[in-house]
């Protein structure tokens, strides 16, 4: 399969609603394909999620260009990302900002992700094992947050570890739908834009959900 020219086709359908211009160059420059399981690499640029093992998915590109899009990142920011997954958000997320701190609560993705995005050359991503508290509280503040797992609602503990100014992408709702909400930390009273609906795994901890 030619998938230098499956992810030029991917890139260029996901423009037509994306007009983020290094979200875009991020993602014609990755290669999506090493995120997946080999069994799935034919459908690497199709724009769906695909199943990664430990009942996680990679999620669909343009879910991906969304969120990534709605952090509004202009390069050198510290980003928190909560669920490393395969790593592919987190080497989009390394592309377009300056250091990335992510954490995953399945030993055996985490190290698959570090992997990966070692032998691909990041050197701006730390990988941590998710602990009770949703975060990396010893990385705070950080200038934007990628949750890329549903909550039932705006975690206190991840506001509490974001700069003032800073966005965080969040899927918010029941086990089962959820609503993408962008929230803005402000000095006085946060904004929440919401940006319509999605489905992703849960998110596990305290002030989430329980396993």
């Amino acid at each position: 399969m030619d998938f230098k020219a499956a992810r030029a086709k991917l890139t260029e359908y996901l423009g037509s609603e994306i007009k983020d211009k290094r979200v875009l160059a991020a993602m014609s420059r990755i290669p999506r394909e090493e995120f997946v399981p080999a069994e799935y690499r034919h459908q690497a640029y199709e724009d769906r999620p695909l199943p990664i093992g430990w009942e996680q998915t990679i999620s669909q590109p343009y879910i991906i260009a969304l969120m990534t899009e709605a952090l509004e990142l202009a390069g050198g920011e510290k980003i928190l990302e909560l669920g490393t997954g395969s790593g592919y958000q987190t080497a989009i997320l390394a592309e377009l900002a300056g250091y990335v701190i992510t954490v995953e609560r399945v030993p055996q993705l985490a190290e698959s992700a570090r992997e990966v995005l070692h032998r691909l050359g990041y050197t701006n991503i730390e990988i941590h094992l998710a602990e009770e508290t949703l975060g990396w509280k010893k990385g705070a503040p950080y200038d934007a947050v990628m949750v890329t797992a549903g909550a039932p609602g705006i975690p206190d503990d991840l506001l509490s570890q974001m700069a003032i100014g800073g966005r965080m992408i969040i899927p918010v709702g029941s086990r089962y739908t959820q609503e993408l909400c962008k929230v803005t930390r402000r000095q006085d009273k946060n904004t929440v834009q919401k940006m319509g609906g999605c489905r992703f795994v849960s998110l596990i901890g305290k002030n989430a959900w329980e396993n």
